[in-house]
């Protein structure tokens, strides 16, 4: 850690002083015997027999006659005089009457206090500057976050604030969420022109929730509403209310409620609303007295007794599920904006507003990148973009091209590219457990469209079949689960029909995993088996104690057999299907799992164009929306 220079001055210098002092003392303490200072030292019976030997001129008494400055004279040196210092036993009476009564000059000297004075000032300044320069410490501390000095602000709001906040981001900039830019459209329009909503009667509404799954641009819609709105801003996230200490997070929900009163009309943004706002009383043993405490004051200053005017609070959340009700309720959060994943003409205007940025080939399709992506969150294409200029990077290209697009979104979808496999038995298995996949997407008419058949790696997968979901289509039929069964068995029967039973691998265990759930789905929840139209399992499970912790049987033991036996009913039904169109066309089978391991990689046009050579395409229902 680097240290100022402030800091080292702090500390090294009451270190200097005090040594000054402590050095100033014992300086002191030597000059007690004037400037006479002895040099040499002399015992107390030498002295006496220099007095017997009349060598001794004068006597200087210090420190209440404990010490005494002799001046004599040594033969050694000539009879030369010099100073000499003896220390005095505490009992000699008779030294100053033999003193007397041989003539010889003596004197006393009163003793000094001045190395007292000294010492008494070394002891004080010390503590004086321990805490001088603890209480500049603490001021320092007070101006940097997190610092020992925050503890006296333990029970303030850690919300940022900004009179105008400049974000940088306006409506302009948020695509792909058309609804909920409308919804808040209205709220931004209410704060600066109320009067148009206030001459038919119309309300402020006190709260916004915005519910979507992750990356779908929730904060940034609310960073939007702080560019456009021009008013007071608040931000803070859930989590910053919640505290360990019991009545912390109250206390930060008061604080900032004032602030935004005095500063009314104002924003105030929540982000991860649920950290603070799930529901009271759920779990073992109760819930978090802390926590509950918060979301209490919370609702309480939302829509209490007092009330707030000019405050408008937007919440975001990606578990609607866990809020409290009482938090849900008009008059707290008066609206819920769906902030939903973009449909293909939403994920082409987000692609827009990214593309302005980067260096992109003309000849990309931004419609085309669109159709290919269906699922994709606005976060999603932000993040395919930039993988894409990161490969064009690293590739040494000018421009994002086409090929580097199509590279991004394997690597989003399904992970870093391997190592491509070498020609082995176990290369030639995973070609037709693949081209097993497709050649049954391809031949039942309501599987998805095959889109790419590749054998190059990725993640924890050593070869891929991708289809192109029809995203518009917001029911699902019976046999189109059922088709979906069968192309998801279509792998194991490829290895079945062609290596025999025995040679059977363990690559098929996540389409069994898969199969396995849409077919208990079937028969428990959408009643499509022969137990009839029943749901004999809750949708929602429980989010406070797991899944499976404390679940209740909604139904007998003998009904769990019969769901056990239609689950293996429709996945049997499924295989079977897979092995039929496996069996009648093994000859293009062939010819495809060879073309694919000599390319790794065969498009979803050719891969049709070779199939329909050999048997009859059904006809696909896809729907293409217009750009």
């Amino acid at each position: 850690m680097k240290l100022s220079w402030r800091v080292l001055l702090l500390w090294t210098l009451p270190a200097l002083i005090i040594g000054f002092f402590l050095w100033q003392g014992t300086f002191n303490t030597a000059n007690a015997f004037g400037n006479n200072t002895a040099s040499t030292r002399m015992t107390y019976g030498r002295f006496l027999a220099y007095l017997d030997a009349h060598r001794v001129q004068s006597v200087d008494l210090y420190e209440g006659g404990r010490t005494a400055i002799v001046q004599a004279t040594d033969p050694q040196l000539s009879d030369r005089s010099q100073l000499l210092r003896v220390d005095l036993p505490l009992q000699a009476p008779e030294l100053i009457a033999r003193l007397r009564n041989e003539g010889i000059p003596f004197a006393s000297h009163p003793i000094q206090n001045n190395g007292a004075i000294w010492g008494l000032l070394g002891n004080l300044i010390f503590p004086i500057l321990l805490i001088g320069s603890l209480f500049f410490l603490f001021r320092r501390s007070n101006n940097m976050p997190g610092g020992p000095g925050q503890a006296m602000n333990f029970g303030k709001s850690r919300a940022r604030f900004q009179m105008e906040a400049k974000t940088g981001i306006m409506f302009d900039d948020v695509a792909g969420v058309d609804e909920a830019k409308e919804e808040l459209q209205e709220v931004v329009t209410f704060l600066k022109q109320p009067e148009r909503f206030t001459a038919v009667g119309a309300k402020i509404p006190k709260g916004v929730l915005l519910v979507g799954p992750p990356g779908t641009g929730k904060t940034l819609l609310a960073k939007a509403i702080a560019g456009e709105a021009g008013v007071p801003f608040f931000s803070i996230s859930g989590s910053e209310f919640v505290e360990m200490f019991v009545g912390v997070g109250a206390s930060r929900v008061r604080d900032l409620f004032k602030k935004a009163k005095e500063n009314a009309p104002c924003l105030i943004f929540i982000d991860e609303i649920d950290a603070v706002g799930r529901q009271r009383g759920a779990g073992i043993g109760g819930g978090n007295d802390e926590r509950e405490q918060t979301l209490n004051q919370l609702l309480t200053e939302m829509d209490g007794f007092e009330g707030n005017t000019g405050i408008i609070i937007i919440a975001a959340t990606n578990r609607p599920d866990v809020l409290d009700s009482a938090l849900l309720r008009p008059g707290r959060f008066d609206r819920q904006a769906i902030v939903d994943a973009p449909d293909i003409k939403g994920r082409l205007k987000i692609l827009e507003v990214h593309a302005r940025n980067k260096k992109i080939d003309p000849a990309v399709s931004l419609e085309t990148i669109a159709r290919r992506t269906p699922g994709f969150s606005g976060a999603d294409l932000a993040n395919l973009l930039n993988e894409a200029a990161i490969l064009t990077a690293r590739r040494r290209k000018e421009l994002v091209t086409m090929l580097e697009i199509n590279d991004a979104v394997d690597r989003v979808i399904a992970g870093m590219e391997g190592t491509p496999l070498v020609d082995s038995k176990s290369k030639r298995l995973i070609a037709y457990h693949e081209i097993g996949h497709a050649i049954v997407g391809t031949l039942v008419k309501e599987h998805d469209p095959v889109q790419k058949v590749t054998l190059i790696p990725r993640g924890q997968a050593q070869g891929l079949t991708w289809f192109t979901p029809n995203e518009e289509q917001g029911l699902t039929t019976r046999s189109q689960l059922m088709a979906r069964i069968a192309g998801a068995m279509g792998g194991r029967a490829a290895e079945e029909e062609v290596f025999g039973h025995a040679e059977v691998t363990t690559g098929a265990g996540g389409d069994l995993q898969q199969v396995t759930g849409m077919a208990r789905q079937m028969v428990t929840r959408f009643g499509m088996s022969d137990l009839g139209p029943l749901s004999l399992e809750d949708q929602s499970g429980e989010v406070f104690l797991g899944s499976n912790l404390m679940t209740r049987s909604e139904y007998s033991e003998e009904i769990a057999t019969k769901i056990d036996q239609q689950v293996r009913a429709i996945a049997e039904q499924g295989h079977e299907m897979a092995r039929n169109i496996i069996r009648q066309h093994r000859m293009v089978i062939d010819r495809l799992v060879d073309l694919l391991i000599e390319k790794e990689t065969i498009d979803g046009e050719e891969f049709r164009q070779i199939v329909a050579e050999y048997a009859e395409i059904p006809e696909k229902e896809q729907f293409v929306p217009q750009l």
